[in-house]
């Protein structure tokens, strides 16, 4: 299967709206990303009873790590298609999708390396210490992720209410259909 490098296909006779809808569907995707690794921690206590915690405390936070890295990894992903796509549209185009394009600028999300690194997140990973002291040690790599997939669920957000004010944009410009009574 060929990857796509840009929302941008030959059918489309309006280009924004060919690339907020692309946009929007990988906005959708990531929060289904970051939906399933949320309802699999919250799954996880039914086996409570028959797993040690020292073995499903470590898989919640696999989980959650998983899940954050699949959603920033789709995140870059949009990034990258939306400027692919950028390239390719004229001058107009471009200032009517200036609200996606500034949540990009103005939130970008550092790669997974730097995520991960707890010395450049001392305010998360003193978080996690306290939060794993308070309840228990093997609560801290969980309280760390979980930090994480916070922060892509609020740029995941920041960026779905950017899409639904171009596409409310969008639809106040493109001629009226007629209603029917």
């Amino acid at each position: 299967m060929v990857k796509k490098t840009h929302y941008l296909h030959e059918s489309c006779d309006d280009p924004v709206a060919a690339i907020v809808a692309g946009i929007d569907r990988d906005v959708e995707r990531g929060e289904d990303i970051l939906m399933l690794g949320l309802c699999i921690v919250m799954l996880s206590s039914s086996f409570a009873p028959v797993a040690p915690p020292n073995v499903l405390l470590p898989l919640v936070a696999l989980t959650f790590a998983i899940t954050s890295s699949l959603a920033r990894r789709n995140y870059h992903n949009m990034e990258r298609k939306l400027r692919e796509s950028l390239a390719q549209i004229e001058y107009s185009d471009k200032t009517s999708l200036y609200p996606i394009t500034t949540v990009f600028i103005e939130y970008p999300m550092p790669p997974l390396s730097e995520s991960y690194n707890i010395l450049k997140n001392l305010k998360r990973t003193l978080k996690s210490v306290i939060g794993g002291l308070l309840i228990n040690p093997l609560w801290m790599p969980i309280f760390y992720v979980m930090g994480i997939q916070i922060v892509e669920e609020k740029n995941l957000g920041i960026l779905n209410r950017a899409v639904i004010t171009v596409e409310q944009k969008l639809a106040k410009s493109s001629p009226e259909v007629q209603k029917y009574p």
